[in-house]
């Protein structure tokens, strides 16, 4: 599953999300706790489950016959089971399904009708009784059923899009992490392992896509055809797929496998680099993982609309996402689009190992998936790009969970789920970028090679199968003779952040001495007693090149460093922990900046505002930084520059005075940036240029800078205007930010001149581009319009949403007020299993006291117990916010003044 690139995360069920206690506890009998101090987060001795034991499903026949546009569907399901001990009942997953028909059949003959059914709303489950009990054996259920055809992303579910000819609809299935309930009687869990054989009934007209290649095809005669598809190989149910539309598809070949990207008929040209780079991808992960690519196709299917909740979901052979992240449009794709595209297929192609062919047993060990195919699309995309030196950006996922992994709301990167709920909210930013980061320090310690060979026995071993974490670890240790899984363990199930701080370095002999001293860095509990860590350190001193390493156990170390000089700890930036220096060796780093290498620069930047924000070192240590950073710097490091000065910009949102003080001093900082980096793209130029550029204009944009503001409103004039050098006022790659500029600090007029353009538009990917333009304005008026506008049907049903979202980040209090307001059509307009995250989010990014009551209130009187995670994250992250204003701000005005002195 790949997340969408904005903070809208994964899901939630409000109506059946929470078991009963007696459920909880039977979910979480069997845990013995192993022989280490992590007793409370012990793994599972037998496999967590929500159903009753004894009867395991085989094999699915399936047969769907879809009604579009009537919205509801017909299924009949065969299911061969497996019966461990004699009962006289079958329960498994159902949701919002209706029964027409159950029996069931013995393997030696005979039939059973069900005596009645049961069904649990709260629990998900359907039960069917039988008047005779069954004996041990195996035996094909079969039900006859009916169900809904929803609107938002789950379940199946149908997308509406304009095209040229008119409004069309296409249906597609998304299951992950517990709705192919909503589709089939199922046992809807992970560890249960099945193949699947599915046939539907579908207009002759259309495309029919399914995980497998397509085994027959045959026309009814009456407007209809019957399509099978072959049978799947074992997997989760959550895994399978079918999508139905006026559809197109093109071809090409990778290593014996067919490679397909699949669209709307119109927009198959905007594949290309898809399809291209997909082939690629496997030969690349075939190589790596030393396991082929198991099934004959792999498609990758791009669906107009999006989610609250994900971008890309990787079902085996048949991978979802979302146009944005497949397409590229020539008229308004960038740079960023591209290596947001190539990021997603290769994330997604990773899971077809990561998760498809080895499948975590529980959602416990969800980061098994996600935070593999995190760390895999990284890897991937250095080792196939190195052009677009993506190296660097691992500092910015790290930086990113360790943003809420030291609050005091986080999570070990192995949790115990006990909740459907639990579930979704588990698909955040521990699981998937902690998860990459302490992949990327193993790695780091053990070696590449190593590391690799270890992954590649961990599949051969688990092919088909469902493992913890732990069944990894083993192959680590193997692989490396020496007890990684110690490490491992302490980064995986327990929370939190190492700080490690660096005493004062004594020179002798050519060499430097220092003691490294292990605490934890936190935002909101500076006074909490520490975790305690084995880390992998990695250090050198500025200028020599030779590394020295050391694993810090029980809390401290003694590191000897080759030659003299400014100390770097964390050199390369592979280690997940926050680094302290002491004021000397600050300020010889400081002075060294120019020196260090580019992903270094990036780490100090990100440790010391990271640090100073939450008062472990004086804020003003950044601002040297971001002074001492030179203009020939590599472009992410002054674009991490530029975006680390925005975010202070805005944490000085509601104080005008001071912060047109700071804007000041930042936007002399970034203006030498932008005159180098210009307006016109140059021939030649990095990519990471282009996305500088981007940048630079919007947070300059976001700072008010008034020759930004009139430059991107005169070419967007110019570009209304006929004439072809008025259309190159505003060329594609700088189009969204262009708009983004004038969208923002719009009057009424040109607001209204969007709004025509967004009703006029019948592309999809522009359409939603500019219904979040309209939710973009500063000006209050305008927002409140534009939500209004939201919760009409003009902008479709998975724009309203984020129009709401997207004018949380500028109005928080105003959005959430807003939602709060008229929650039953919000909700109506949110994928069912997002409104626990949906809410909360909006608020988030506020800095008013009042929210956090206003939030606990919404959490209280709508959110079960175990779903409140996102909401008790946005609060602790409101009072953070809070606090930095309060108590770190004023160091920032006292550096300011310091300098015009």
């Amino acid at each position: 599953m790949h997340r969408t690139p904005t903070p809208r995360f994964r899901r939630s069920q409000l109506a059946a999300a929470v078991l009963a206690l007696a459920s909880i506890t039977a979910a979480h009998a069997g845990h013995a706790a192993p022989a280490s101090r992590y007793a409370s987060a012990s793994h599972a001795t037998t496999t967590t489950t929500q159903l009753p034991r004894g009867v395991t499903p085989l094999h699915y026949a399936l047969s769907i016959t879809p009604d579009a546009a009537a919205s509801t569907f017909k299924g009949a399901a065969a299911i061969k089971v497996a019966v461990d001990a004699p009962t006289a009942s079958i329960t498994f997953n159902a949701l919002n399904l209706e029964f027409a028909a159950a029996a069931i059949e013995g393997a030696g003959g005979g039939k059973q009708v069900t005596r009645k059914i049961d069904f649990d709303a709260d629990k998900q489950t359907a039960t069917v009784h039988f008047a005779q009990p069954l004996a041990k054996g195996e035996y094909l259920l079969r039900i006859d059923y009916s169900g809904k055809i929803g609107t938002q992303a789950t379940g199946l579910f149908s997308l509406d899009y304009d095209t040229p000819q008119g409004r069309q609809r296409a249906l597609y299935t998304q299951f992950e992490n517990s709705d192919a309930r909503s589709m089939l009687p199922s046992w809807d869990e992970p560890d249960y392992k099945a193949t699947f054989a599915l046939d539907v009934i579908v207009p002759s007209s259309q495309m029919a896509v399914g995980n497998m290649p397509i085994a027959s095809s045959e026309d009814l005669g009456n407007g209809t055809k019957h399509v099978r598809f072959a049978t799947t190989p074992r997997m989760s149910t959550y895994l399978l797929f079918f999508g139905l539309g006026d559809f197109e598809r093109a071809t090409a070949m990778s290593d014996g496998t067919e490679i397909g990207v699949i669209t709307k008929k119109g927009a198959l040209a905007q594949s290309r680099f898809a399809l291209d780079e997909s082939v690629a991808l496997l030969r690349e992960y075939n190589d790596y993982f030393g396991v082929r690519y198991p099934l004959p196709k792999l498609d990758n299917i791009a669906a107009p609309g999006r989610s609250q909740f994900f971008g890309a979901m990787e079902n085996w052979g048949a991978v979802f996402t979302f146009e944005y992240g497949l397409l590229l449009d020539p008229t308004i794709s960038t740079q960023t689009d591209k290596e947001n595209i190539y990021t997603t297929l290769s994330h997604e192609m990773a899971h077809q190992w990561f998760g498809d062919l080895v499948t975590m047993r529980w959602w416990d060990d969800l980061w098994l998936n996600e935070g593999f195919a995190s760390w895999m699309e990284s890897r991937t995309t250095e080792r196939l790009h190195p052009e677009w030196n993506t190296a660097l950006s691992s500092v910015g996922g790290r930086e990113s969970a360790m943003s809420q992994d030291a609050l005091r709301t986080t999570h070990p990167v192995v949790q115990r789920i006990a909740t459907v709920e639990q579930a979704s909210q588990a698909f955040d930013g521990i699981t998937y970028q902690k998860g990459e980061a302490v992949i990327r320090m193993l790695e780091a310690y053990v070696g590449a090679d190593t590391w690799r060979t270890a992954v590649r026995n961990y599949m051969r071993k688990h092919a088909y199968g469902n493992t913890v974490s732990d069944d990894l670890w083993r192959e680590v240790d193997a692989a490396a003779g020496k007890p990684v899984s110690a490490i491992a363990h302490d980064f995986t199930l327990q929370p939190g952040v190492p700080m490690i701080t660096v005493g004062d370095a004594v020179c002798r002999n050519g060499n430097t001495r220092v003691t490294l001293t292990q605490t934890e860095f936190s935002k909101d509990q500076p006074n909490k007693k520490p975790l305690s860590w084995q880390v992998p350190v990695i250090a050198s001193t500025v200028g020599n090149g030779k590394l020295a390493k050391v694993v810090l156990k029980d809390g401290k170390a003694t590191l000897n460093v080759p030659g003299c000089g400014a100390l770097l700890v964390n050199a390369g930036q592979s280690g997940y922990y926050r680094t302290v220096y002491a004021p000397a060796n600050t300020r010889a780093l400081a002075g060294s900046f120019a020196r260090l290498a580019p992903i270094d620069q990036l780490g100090l930047l990100a440790d010391s505002q990271s640090l100073g924000l939450a008062g472990a070192q004086n804020l003003a240590d950044f601002l040297e930084l971001v002074k001492a950073t030179p203009l020939s710097a590599d472009p992410q490091v002054l674009g991490k520059v530029a975006s680390s000065l925005g975010s202070l910009y805005e944490q000085y949102a509601g104080d005008a005075v001071r912060q047109q003080a700071f804007g000041r001093f930042a936007m002399a900082r970034l203006a030498p940036m932008m005159a180098q980096t210009g307006w016109e793209a140059r021939a030649g130029e990095a990519s990471s240029v282009a996305t500088l550029r981007g940048r630079l204009i919007a947070i300059l944009g976001d700072m008010g800078e008034p020759g930004v503001i009139a430059e991107a409103r005169r070419r967007y004039e110019a570009s209304e205007q006929a004439g072809e050098q008025n259309a190159a006022a505003m060329p594609a790659p700088l189009r969204r930010t262009i708009l983004g500029v004038v969208a923002q600090h719009a009057d009424a007029a040109t607001w209204e001149q969007l709004h025509a353009k967004a009703r006029q538009e019948k592309t999809p990917l522009v359409k939603n581009q500019l219904y979040d333009l309209l939710a973009s304005s500063d000006d209050p008026a305008l927002a409140q319009r534009a939500l209004a506008l939201a919760l009409t049907d003009e902008p479709g049903v998975t724009n309203s949403p984020a129009m709401i979202s997207r004018v949380s980040r500028s109005h928080p209090e105003l959005a959430f007020d807003f939602a709060l307001a008229h929650l039953e059509q919000v909700n109506a307009r949110i994928d069912a299993s997002s409104r626990s995250r949906y809410f909360p989010r909006l608020a988030a990014g506020s800095a008013q006291p009042d929210m956090i009551a206003k939030l606990e209130a919404y959490a209280q009187a709508n959110l079960p117990a175990g779903a409140r995670g996102d909401a008790d994250s946005s609060v602790a992250g409101i009072k953070y916010r809070i606090k930095v204003r309060a108590e770190r701000l004023p160091a920032v005005d006292a550096w300011l003044a310091k300098q015009a002195g």
